[in-house]
């Protein structure tokens, strides 16, 4: 924990962007209140490429296009970066590996940076669709600094080329208030019955295949990662069967749930953690049998167009002070011990962060084949279309 004097609370911190994003308060108070001002200076002190002078947009141009996920990042933070460097920050949001590597590959996507989760970088670099990154430009990488867990995957045969933004779990979010007295469900089994029965109709689940076909495995206590023919073809007929009972097959499923037109739905921890905080009734759960644990990173496609503004905005993001207010705002945590230092107790100690261990052992990590396996495609492609 940190004693510093300039730390702001969280509650403090969403006080005063409500007062910004409402316009009652300078952009000029709201820099300086919360501290970002004084980490936009300080990094332009660390780093000449980021100090506000004119001269910079001429430096690093004047927009870096970042492609990344839903929910995943403070607003606020691209706001001080851009009165850092006149670079504005682009935000192009995707809902899956799968998007986001046929855009790379299709050519011409435009991106400076982008957000791959871990078992996705072998088949970038194998495709040679990103950079082995220039670690001199990002200085506020101290690789010592992370754990090696989260972020061993970015490093390829000894070259690194993606570096840790965070990491995660993939489980479920249930709005509790409507379960009629019933006890909040704690497996998969439970999320798919309740799917097609009491919830019929109120359920979404993700447009992405590694998280909606590991999930309908885990029913069966498969692996969230086979490819084996006999057990994909299981998951298969309970997706099918469920399709009619769905709200929804979407990655953003904030709005929905929120709203209650939606009770349920497959959800990643930040956003797990951002309906529980403003929406006490929605529960985070993780499924006993097991499911996803995650890791995302900050990479550079190969020719992007504004190479340079895109290693600042990597540089300024994994700034200790930046990247905790990040984790404030966004509710995903780090691996970076420096952020961690920064942040405070009730968020250290939050079981939809940092779950019991117990839960995280039955968690596994994405693999690389799931991204390229033909029968996975397939099986989602049918299972859209039925």
């Amino acid at each position: 924990m940190t004693d510093r004097k300039d730390h702001i609370s969280r509650r403090a911190f969403m006080d005063e962007l409500q007062r910004y994003r409402k316009g009652s308060v300078t952009r000029r108070h709201f820099l300086g209140v919360t501290g970002l001002g004084a980490a936009a200076a300080a990094l332009g002190a660390a780093m000449p490429i980021l100090r506000p002078r004119p001269a910079l947009a001429q430096s690093i141009g004047d927009r870096v296009v970042l492609a990344t996920w839903p929910n995943y990042h403070d607003p606020a933070n691209f706001e001080a970066f851009t009165a850092a460097t006149g670079a504005a920050v682009d935000v192009n949001v995707f809902g899956s590996n799968e998007e986001m590597l046929a855009k790379l590959q299709a050519g011409g996507s435009g991106w400076d940076v982008f957000v791959p989760t871990n078992y996705t970088i072998t088949t970038y670099v194998s495709e040679d669709l990103i950079e082995p990154l220039d670690l001199a430009l990002i200085p506020s990488y101290d690789p010592a600094a992370f754990d090696p867990r989260f972020a061993g995957p970015g490093t390829v045969d000894g070259r690194t080329y993606a570096v840790s933004k965070n990491w995660g779990t993939t489980g479920f979010a249930v709005n509790t208030s409507q379960l009629g007295g019933a006890p909040v469900p704690t497996t998969w089994k439970e999320f798919w019955d309740m799917t097609r029965d009491s919830f019929s109709g109120r359920t979404m689940v993700h447009d992405y295949q590694l998280t909606t076909i590991g999930n309908a495995l885990k029913y069966f206590g498969y692996s969230f990662n086979s490819v084996d023919p006999k057990e994909l073809a299981d998951a298969e007929k309970l997706l099918i069967d469920a399709k009619p009972h769905l709200f929804a097959i979407s990655s953003d499923y904030q709005p929905a749930m929120r709203s209650g037109d939606a009770w349920m739905t497959i959800c990643w921890t930040g956003d797990g953690k951002q309906m529980n905080r403003d929406m006490p009734e929605i529960a985070y759960v993780l499924g006993k049998e097991g499911g996803e644990l995650w890791s995302d990173f900050y990479a550079v496609p190969k020719g992007a167009p504004h190479r340079e503004a895109g290693y600042a905005l990597i540089n300024f993001l994994l700034t200790p002070e930046v990247n905790a207010r990040e984790a404030l705002f966004h509710g995903y945590p780090t691996a970076d011990s420096r952020v961690n230092a920064l942040l405070p107790p009730e968020v250290l100690n939050d079981p939809i962060l940092y779950p019991a261990a117990e839960l995280l052992d039955a968690l596994e990590f994405g693999a690389a084949v799931t991204l390229t396996d033909p029968n996975r495609a397939e099986l989602m492609a049918r299972f859209k279309a039925a």
